[in-house]
Order: C-alpha cells, then structure tokens, then sequence
C-alpha cells in the first residue's frame, strides 16, 4: 500500500479543517438564530435539527413549509415519499394556524365577553334565588296558617321525593368558623374526608362544603307513620365469632338492633326489611343482590310512602383488617359512610345509573361524618366514594354504612348501633 504523500496529507488537514470550520459555524447559526433559540430552549433540538437538515436536502420540501400548505408538485413527492416530511410540514402548519388565531386582542376581548357574562349570570341566579326564597316563606306561612286553622299536622312525606331545602338553619351553623375555612380548602377537604376509588373521580363542584353543610336534611318526626327504611343488601354478612344460623349474630341482626334503638330511644317509626338478596336458590350470588334489593325496596317505597330516610347497612370485606375503637369503654366497630356518584374516572356521569339526588346523598353522609367526628372522634373512617349507583337513587336521604369487618366480633358490631343512631338522628333532628 502508497502512503500519502504531502500533498495528500496536506488535503486530509483541509478538509479537517473545514469540516471544523462547518461545524462551529452551524452550530454558531443553530444557536443564534430566533428558531434555534426557540428550539433549544424548548428542548425541540433533534426536531430542529431533523427540519433544518430535510430544508437542505430537499428544497422542495422547504417551499411546501414556506407556502405554508401550498400545493406543489415538489411537496407532493415529498409527502408520499418520506412520510416524514408530512409530519413537520404539517405539525408547523398547524402551530402557525393556532398561533395567527390566537391574538392578545382576541383574547382580551374573549375574557370581557366571558366576564361580562359571568356577571349578567351572577345577577340573574341572586334575582331568582331571592324571588324563590321570598315564595318560599309565603307557601310555608299559608301552610302552616292553614294546618292552624284545621287543628291538623301537615305530614312532610308528600316531599319524600323531592329536593331537601336549603336552609340557613342548616347542618352548617353549628360548625366553627375555623373548621369551616379548611372544609372549603377542596384539597384539605377531599384528603382528610374521602377515600376515591379508582374506577371515579370527584372534583370541587362535586364535593362542595359549602353546599353540602348548607342543605336542611332535618326530618319532623312523625311516630304514627314509618320514616325510616333500614334493609341488608347482603345479608350473609357476619363476624368472626359468628354463630352458624343465628341471624341475629349477622348483619341482619345488627339492624334489628339499630331499628330498636332508633324506635325506643329517639322515637322513630322504622321498617326493618330482612329480606335475602344475595342468596339465589342456596347459593350465594351478589353480583345481582343490587337488582333484587331495589325491586324490593321500590315495593316497600310503594306501600309506604312516608319513608324519607333509607339505611342500607352492610359490614366491610377488608382482606385482613380490622377496625375497632373504644366507645364509653366498649370495645366498638369503626364505622364508613359509602356513596355511590354515578361517574367514571374521566368524571363523565355514568348516565345508565342516573341518581338525582348525589348532591343530597353526599350531604347526608358528610354531615353525619361531622357529628360523628364530634361526638366520637375515632368512630368513622373516611367516606368512600364509587362510580356506581348502590340504589342511593331512591330517597335523597340515602345512605350506604359498611360497620366493621369479617374480623370484628359480634360484640363490637353490636356496639356499634347505638353510635350511628345518634349520629343520625343528630343531622336528622338538628341538634
């Protein structure tokens, strides 16, 4: 093999040279240029880089980008050539279309129209909230003039099917100024209140304090007829130290407990169904319980109409857990409130399991949450929030109560009862 000679050697340090020289100069460019700043800054420097180097190589390609969408003999090989090409040339085309429609006036004029709006909105809800309210007082004052003169009560169960009234005697009057600012923190308020289970989501307007504490879900007794429905949509569920056959050491057992001291100690009329959903023909099915319990609730619904409340007490299945604290020295089971919001984790609402009364069912578990917190500091666990619907669509004051686990005792599910009956009859008496 010839070795090079000097005058070769001397072309190798030139061309060296150069492709030095290049390089400096083009990344020089690169860097100085607005687009490579851009570019750099951005972290787009392989991008840059991929778009200067096909702006070089194929100028028929930087024509197509510089008409910006034109076409061109020379694009169209281009386009169905290299695929590439595609990709920059339109992903810059639609970069400089949003940024042309996208000006500082437009935008300005956007957010007065918006603003403006917001406004005219604000003014027209504060008009018809005001005329509502001022309705309101004069159906309740010719109501109740009218049930005087008859020497009558006027029953509230013809609203059983409607919205609880919001009421500026509400739940919310009796919670501290300090407590209140922190529940209208929505992060503070959905970490310390609420477990989110993954198939849903709930964001501020969803679980709004404010709105929740201030609806009235006070109920005026009336003994002679039932209020109160409490029902097992799985019955089965009992303790460890059950006993094979006694119902009464089952679910159902609690709930004839809870129904007694409801009745005998606060006065209630209550319906106790211990009806069987989750056995079908001796074998245990629950992923239809749901169906058969709301078929049977709705017959009860019918034959009693006066039913505003709706308990559906359950025990929790926790794999290896067990939650008890200590109730006026009795060793007692931890409660959950458990609610159902009819919507996916991309908080769009499930609208096959529509529920019109979220807004209430939410309320109801919060404010029996607060007065238990109040009363006994470590009674509840946060309240658990589903996608689906668990039959909470049927009475606004809906509520879904997981006591205890698989692992609490018989004795500690019972003590239980009597907690939950005050914490309920507190936000449904007020007090």
């Amino acid at each position: 093999m010839r070795r090079p000679d000097g005058l070769q050697k001397l072309l190798y340090l030139v061309i060296l040279a150069l492709s030095i020289y290049i390089l400096y100069k083009g990344i020089h460019i690169l860097v100085s240029t607005p687009a490579g700043q851009q570019a750099v800054l951005a972290g787009n420097i392989q991008r840059f880089l991929e778009d200067a180097a096909i702006r070089t190589w194929a100028p028929g390609y930087t024509a197509t980008i510089e008409e910006k969408g034109k076409d061109s003999i020379a694009s169209g090989l281009s386009h169905q050539i290299i695929p590439a090409y595609s990709y920059l040339a339109d992903g810059q085309a639609e970069a400089e279309t949003a940024e042309e429609m996208i000006t500082p006036e437009s935008t300005a004029q956007e957010a007065a129209t918006e603003k403006e709006t917001a406004t005219e909105e604000e003014t027209a809800t504060a008009q018809e909230a005001a005329t509502e309210k001022e309705a309101a007082t004069e159906e309740e004052t010719a109501t109740k003039k009218e049930a005087t003169t008859e020497g009558t009560i006027v029953p509230e169960t013809e609203q059983s099917e409607s919205e609880p009234e919001r009421s500026v005697e509400a739940f919310s009057t009796g919670i501290s100024d300090t407590l209140m600012e922190q529940l209208e923190n929505f992060d503070y308020f959905l970490s310390n209140y609420y477990t989110v289970d993954g198939g849903t989501t709930a964001d501020a307007e969803l679980l709004d304090a404010g709105k929740l504490l201030g609806t009235d879900l006070r109920l005026e007794k009336h003994p002679e007829v039932p209020q109160i429905l409490i029902y097992h949509t799985h019955s089965q569920e009992a303790f460890v130290d059950s006993r094979e056959g006694y119902v009464e050491d089952t679910i159902v057992g609690m709930g004839e407990t809870l129904a007694e001291i409801l009745e005998k100690e606060y006065g209630y009329s209550v319906i106790h169904d211990t009806g069987v959903y989750d056995l079908v023909d001796g074998v245990l099915d629950r992923s239809t319980a749901y169906d058969y319990a709301r078929d049977a609730v709705k017959k009860i619904l019918e034959e009693y109409p006066s039913i505003e409340v709706i308990i559906d007490l359950h025990r929790d299945g926790v794999e290896g857990e067990k939650f008890v604290t200590e109730i006026d020295g009795k060793p007692t089971s931890r409660i959950m409130f458990f609610n159902g919001i009819s919507r996916n984790s991309q908080n769009e609402p499930l609208t096959w399991l529509q529920n019109p009364y979220i807004e209430q069912n939410l309320a109801f578990s919060l404010q029996m949450q607060l007065a238990a917190q109040e009363k006994y500091p470590d009674f509840t666990r946060n309240i658990y929030l589903k996608a689906e619907r668990f039959n909470l669509h049927l009475r606004p004051r809906s509520a879904l109560i997981e006591a205890g686990t698989q692992l609490n005792t018989v004795e500690e599910e019972r003590n239980a009862m009597a907690p939950i009956a005050e914490v309920l009859d507190t936000v449904l008496s007020g007090k």
